[in-house]
């Protein structure tokens, strides 16, 4: 009989986790750590989401403050190393399923599967941005994207010391607000429960958000496929090789276009400036598909403003060109919201980042209902609208009609 037969399972787990907490002690004394994350929380604190760890200077000693993150608000404590190696080696594989450890040039992640076996992976960062020395104990403004994520100098956000390159700022601030859109949608729909979860990307582009997406969704443990799909072949291409060269698994790009995409299983589909109908394309196909979180910048809306008979009482605002726009794609996105609405999806729309950095800055956000809900009254609000600015054809009202029951 081995020797690890005579081990209890809890022994047994110890005894695994172990480089990976050496490694842990070994980084922090040698101030190479930069963060350790826990997330797939299991444990009976149901507002508890997942913790981050990172080495901060107190009162002339490093120690590691813990952030909990909570979803109604979060709490920070901080733990001597060895209380953090402690509280580790009981908590890892029994309330957190998964793990990430960034240091200086290598990441290290770990997860237990359904049946509590521990998986690894580490990965070693070329041209690795050297660590900050740990900072004073107060609070700095809250970032979802870590600088030092290494498709973020790929992409040519950042340069090779980690720090982003000037002209990328905007673009910057853009993937930052994006992520923190998807994660509170995240949280409200439940999808980090999920041993897995699809997203489709439609018109990626260089793929900045693709890849954002990509990484926040895997430093929550959670097992991602990503597609992006993009009708420029040599966008395809390009960024199907920086997937390669990062190693990323799950993250992939494919030629096509939202109208002719064949998609099943899609848990957050994403549609970004896509151009007039297009996104009424990407709503349908988020809808038919069922999925949880529906994101889309819609632009260029040339559908409706053709149809527009605006009662004789909005002639003298509407005479202005500028104004017709405005009011065409106010109510082009409105019937949209309200649409969703109706087919089962709670609705928001807003502004996703300032005119300061980009003009196409509305964003239409769905999230999937867990209980059904009377949309009667809906659909005569939708009615009632086209009535009063003899609005005839609305391209997803029609797509919706035409594929899903019409008892819906």
């Amino acid at each position: 009989m081995g020797y690890t037969e005579f081990l209890s399972e809890l022994e047994f787990e110890v005894l695994e986790l172990s480089p990976f907490l050496q490694h842990l002690q070994s980084t922090f004394s040698q101030g190479e750590l930069q963060r350790l994350v826990l997330s797939r929380h299991e444990g009976d604190d149901k507002e508890l989401q997942r913790v981050i760890f990172r080495p901060v200077l107190l009162k002339g000693q490093t120690v590691l403050s813990a952030l909990y993150e909570r979803k109604t608000f979060d709490i920070t404590k901080n733990f001597e190393i060895s209380e953090a190696v402690e509280y580790l080696t009981t908590k890892l594989g029994t309330e957190f399923k998964s793990a990430l450890l960034q240091t200086q040039g290598e990441e290290w992640q770990i997860s237990f599967s359904k049946k509590n076996k521990l998986l690894q992976n580490r990965t070693k960062l070329k041209n690795a941005a050297p660590v900050a020395p740990a900072t004073a104990h107060n609070r700095e403004k809250r970032r979802f994207v870590e600088q030092s994520r290494a498709y973020l100098q790929a992409l040519g956000i950042t340069d090779a010391s980690g720090q982003v390159v000037p002209a990328m700022s905007r673009k910057w601030k853009q993937i930052n607000k994006f992520v923190e859109i998807l994660a509170k949608a995240i949280r409200e729909t439940g999808l980090q429960e999920r041993q897995e979860v699809h997203v489709a990307d439609f018109g990626s582009g260089k793929a900045y958000l693709t890849f954002a997406v990509h990484d926040y969704l895997q430093q929550l443990g959670i097992s991602a496929q990503v597609t992006g799909v993009e009708l420029r072949p040599a966008l395809v291409d390009l960024c199907n090789e920086t997937a390669a060269k990062l190693a990323l698994t799950g993250l992939n790009f494919e030629q096509g276009d939202v109208q002719h995409f064949q998609a099943r299983g899609v848990n957050v589909m994403i549609a970004l400036h896509a151009c007039d109908t297009a996104t009424d394309y990407a709503i349908h196909m988020g809808i038919r598909t069922g999925a949880e979180i529906i994101m889309c910048s819609p632009c260029c809306h040339k559908q409706i403003r053709p149809q527009l008979q605006s009662p004789a009482v909005l002639s003298p605002l509407l005479q202005h060109g500028i104004h017709l726009g405005q009011e065409a794609e106010m109510l082009t996105d409105g019937i949209r919201a309200l649409l969703l609405e109706a087919h089962g999806y709670d609705t928001q729309v807003f502004e996703f980042i300032s005119l300061e950095h980009t003009s196409k800055n509305k964003m239409i956000l769905a999230q999937k209902r867990s209980k059904a809900k009377d949309n009667r009254v809906v659909l005569e609000q939708i009615q009632a609208l086209k009535a009063f600015y003899g609005i005839t054809d609305h391209c997803l009202e029609q797509l919706l009609a035409e594929s899903l029951p019409s008892n819906i």
